[in-house]
């Protein structure tokens, strides 16, 4: 889901302070009264997202600049594509190229793995998650283009969900411990799981009523073994060591959800450029 539009400026305003500061130097040599138009073309196959933020940065400059999409997010793009045109005062188009670039070219990077992860699993009836693991400060901008790729989200943060871990359990004393104070404490119908290392704790997690259970760096034997074991009696999900190479055969296992950090952790960011017309 598009995040709110004040989250938006948010983001907006946080990243174009930390590149314009007191003033844009350069841009000020150019004659306030000019006008210039651009166009943001596409370098390599990529799916688009980040409109929203691309936008919100010419805007907050000048409200007299404009943008014309080509293309929306979540559609793919082609190579030597132009994507959006944008005309307005030139001073507030070469202060937020920068920003309004990065914004998108790194969304587009998020919502480009996560289409190829989705493709990758497609048939299997299993749901590619995105993690908590985001660039600091652009979590929902980034789970947002993890959606606009197909993949899904896992909570959104520590406040909308229990995900009971390694060292919750240690710090509980053990996880039948922990998972009966989630048992007790979760508000109704929200997200319980709990996280087992081996078949073992899966064994404990099941007896423990366990409805959600995370299998963290299983070896595909045993990835077989939790899924004829639990039955269908709690719904399994999968992370670590997960990539684009081993993911169909994770999910041909019959788990219901795979986790990847890598959507939106280690985001390799999309080539696009603006260039004046």
């Amino acid at each position: 889901m598009l995040p709110p539009a004040p989250t938006i400026l948010e983001d907006v305003r946080r990243a174009l302070a930390e590149d314009i500061g007191a003033g844009d130097l350069t841009a000020a040599l150019i004659s306030p009264g000019a006008s210039a138009r651009a166009e943001v073309v596409s370098r390599e196959a990529a799916v688009l997202c980040g409109a929203a933020w691309f936008d919100a940065v010419f805007r907050e400059l000048d409200a007299a600049a404009r943008v014309a999409w080509r293309a929306a997010d979540g559609e793919a793009i082609a190579p030597d594509q132009v994507v959006c045109t944008v005309q307005g005062p030139a001073r507030a188009l070469l202060s937020g190229e920068r920003t309004a670039l990065n914004f998108l070219q790194t969304l587009s990077g998020t919502a480009t793995l996560a289409r190829c992860y989705a493709d990758a699993v497609r048939g299997t009836g299993v749901k590619v998650l995105d993690t908590r693991k985001t660039l600091p400060g652009l979590r929902r901008a980034q789970k947002y283009a993890v959606s606009c790729g197909g993949g899904h989200n896992h909570r959104m943060g520590l406040y909308d969900g229990i995900l009971i871990k390694e060292n919750h359990i240690r710090a509980a004393g053990s996880l039948t411990a922990a998972l009966r104070a989630a048992q007790i404490s979760a508000p109704p119908d929200s997200l319980v799981e709990v996280e087992v290392r081996n078949l073992v704790e899966l064994d404990e997690a099941l007896h423990a009523g366990a409805q959600r259970i995370l299998l963290d760096n299983f070896i595909l034997p045993d990835l077989n073994v939790a899924v004829r074991e639990t039955g269908k009696r709690a719904l399994l999900e999968v992370s670590g060591g997960v990539t684009l190479e081993n993911v169909r055969a994770i999910a041909e296992t019959g788990v219901d959800f795979i986790s990847v950090g890598d959507l939106t952790k280690n985001v390799r960011a999309v080539d696009l450029s603006m260039r004046f017309l």
